[in-house]
């Protein structure tokens, strides 16, 4: 990979411990919990971290509030534009309303309807496009300065990343108190903001936990970007249940972190995801979408072995289909 230029600023563990002050009292700070039947299924001891829990329903509500609220007053006015299939546009569109400003977001048509209802009910504006022939990216530069508002990403910006690493500084945090040190993370992955924050705060005080980064089949960009030494493209952005997945590549800035940080990732299978999902209903009691499900699903699959290790999965978000979940746990 070549080096990132000059301007592409790279957040720190600072910047997450900055995040975390600014989101104290206002993103719930979700609880690290042991799964005793995974225990016995893997032989290691393994926690969840559910974000289904967070505010809106994903850890996205994490980086959209730490950007949005350093947006200087004076530029407020002029709201927020943001591209997302859902969770990101969730937590920018509360976030925006938290702060009483307007927010425009540009979603994939195909986005399920729980997550575009629910972006609009916290008062924001939706734009449709065609994931398969438009640019979400295109389309939300050419609105934000047509409005002259703040264009907010759903991953490769410093503080959104900065943001959604509070979920890694909570989990070493969380398992200090149990006197414990993380041997294996392993967190979902589209664009790549969760794991790069991640990333950053938990390898600053435990360098030798090993991160794993789980993605759909047939979409592991990041993982055969990490073998690769470069970023690669996905040769599709539509054909898995794991909506919140799917972006086209890895992050410029997420990449320059987890290249270095993480460096592997392993793949689950749409119907391993929907075990995964059932599972998470039957056994730990909690709602799980696709995306949200998919470290979960891989762990349950055997793609990473956890015998005498202490592992944490983070369960990325909740915001699933009624029917696709009606299904799964029928299953």
């Amino acid at each position: 990979m070549n080096a990132p230029e000059p301007a592409l600023r790279i957040p720190t563990a600072a910047d997450v411990a900055d995040a975390a002050r600014l989101l104290l009292g206002v993103a719930v700070r979700t609880p690290l919990l042991p799964s005793f039947v995974l225990d016995e299924i893997t032989g290691g001891r393994v926690f969840v971290k559910p974000e289904s829990l967070q505010r809106t329903g994903s850890f996205k509500f994490r980086g959209a509030y730490n950007r949005i609220a350093r947006i200087p007053p004076e530029r407020r006015a002029a709201g927020v534009v943001a591209y997302s299939s859902g969770n990101h546009a969730q937590g920018v569109a509360a976030a925006a309303k938290l702060f009483g400003i307007s927010a425009l977001i540009v979603m994939p048509a195909d986005t399920p309807r729980v997550k575009r209802e629910r972006t609009a009910a916290l008062g924001a504006e939706l734009k449709l496009y065609d994931r398969e022939r438009e640019d979400r990216h295109a389309i939300g530069v050419r609105i934000a300065q047509e409005r002259g508002a703040t264009l907010v990403p759903p991953y490769d910006d410093p503080l959104v990343i900065a943001g959604q690493g509070t979920v890694g500084r909570e989990i070493v945090e969380d398992l200090a108190a149990m006197k414990l040190a993380p041997d294996l993370v392993m967190v979902p992955a589209s664009g790549g903001g969760l794991i790069a924050g991640c990333a950053l705060a938990i390898k600053e005080h435990h360098p030798g936990a090993r991160m794993v980064v789980a993605e759909p089949e047939g979409f592991d960009d990041h993982r055969r970007s990490f073998r690769a030494g470069a970023r690669e493209r996905n040769n599709r952005l539509t054909g898995s249940i794991c909506d919140g997945l799917l972006a086209a590549e890895p992050g410029e800035i997420t990449f320059a972190i987890t290249q270095r940080l993480v460096g592997e990732g392993v793949v689950a299978s749409d119907d391993e995801v929907r075990k995964a999902i059932a599972f998470a209903f039957r056994e730990l009691k909690l709602v799980l979408e696709p995306s949200g499900a998919i470290a979960l699903a891989a762990l349950l699959a055997g793609r990473v072995d956890a015998a005498g290790k202490t592992v944490v999965l983070v369960l990325s978000g909740g915001n699933v289909d009624p029917a696709l979940y009606a299904q799964a746990i029928g299953e």
